[in-house]
């Protein structure tokens, strides 16, 4: 079973300690990406508080967070979200990828890839002794359908080969296969484990804007499927894109390519879902119900408030 632990707060420095001791970050080196698309504020970007959080949860390990951002100049939009200063008070490394030589950067090509030649991942996170991820809750208008620890991946990749100037960007986004690509990407690494921001989201739109949604949750899980699939059925919940609504929440194309890559749980049978306080049960119940349907449409739901 992949387990998916849930808590039901509006404090993300409560929420991220109760949900971190669940897991281990072997090593010392480890490599965090948090979702520095854009300076938007949370939930389109990674809520600073969040951040700080897993940090200070990460004290003693050399921490390094690694951003490339595909709405905005990266260094811009990490000193405007405050995360430059953020580094200087918690003492971790930031790495700009889109700075980085080719040296620092190797192909690849998971079987069957959809990549025209494949797609240059970075040193930083394949070296790693482990990885740390931070992912937002929120739909994504540009062909995504949605974002969240797997599409959160595309901003480990490089823009351009650093070789030949090939726009990688331009080609995914471009390509009637780009949520199978986003897939594609995750299995050049695997996670030690993931939290996920959703004390708000976007039901419609993002993924710098859209309509918020205040579910009133924090999740984490080692496995990016049974994750998504989580945060999929909370947008569900709520209401969401005709879209993320379709179909199975397995059959969304992210998911299912996933799947096929090994990266995680097959079907919401393998998926376990932990309330890590009595505040969550009531939500769980209601995301697991959604998990296992068939994508009829959206049905309401009453859930109290945190």
């Amino acid at each position: 079973m992949s387990q998916v632990f849930v808590v039901r707060t509006n404090d993300r420095k409560r929420g991220v300690s109760e949900l971190i001791g669940h897991f281990s970050a072997p090593g010392k080196n480890i490599a965090v990406k948090a979702n520095f698309n854009s300076a938007d504020p949370f939930p389109a970007s990674t809520h600073p508080d969040t951040l700080a959080a897993i940090v200070e949860s990460l004290k003693g390990m050399h921490v390094t967070l690694a951003e490339r951002s595909g709405m905005g100049i990266t260094r811009d939009v990490l000193y405007e979200m405050g995360v430059l200063s953020l580094a200087q008070k918690y003492g971790f490394k930031v790495e700009v990828l889109d700075g980085l030589g080719r040296e620092h950067w190797k192909k690849e090509a998971p079987p069957g890839s959809h990549w025209n030649r494949g797609y240059m991942f970075p040193d930083v996170f394949r070296d790693a002794d482990a990885v740390v991820t931070t992912c937002c809750l929120k739909t994504h208008r540009f062909g995504g359908h949605f974002t969240m620890s797997l599409k959160n991946s595309v901003g480990m990749v490089a823009k351009y080969d650093p070789s030949d100037r090939y726009n990688y960007m331009y080609e995914l986004h471009g390509s009637p296969y780009q949520r199978l690509m986003i897939a594609e990407i995750n299995a050049a690494y695997r996670p030690s484990f993931v939290i996920m921001d959703g004390i708000k989201g976007f039901s419609k739109g993002g993924p710098e804007a859209g309509t918020l949604i205040e579910p009133g949750v924090m999740l984490a899980s080692s496995d990016r499927v049974a994750l998504d699939a989580t945060g999929v059925s909370i947008l569900r919940v709520y209401g969401t894109t005709p879209e993320v609504a379709a179909g199975p929440v397995f059959k969304q194309e992210q998911i299912a390519r996933a799947v096929e890559l090994g990266l995680g749980a097959k079907g919401p049978d393998e998926v376990e879902l932990v309330p890590v306080n009595e505040e969550a049960g009531e939500i769980c119940a209601a995301i697991k119900k959604e998990m296992s349907e068939q994508g009829e449409g959206f049905k309401e739901y009453h859930i109290s408030s945190v």
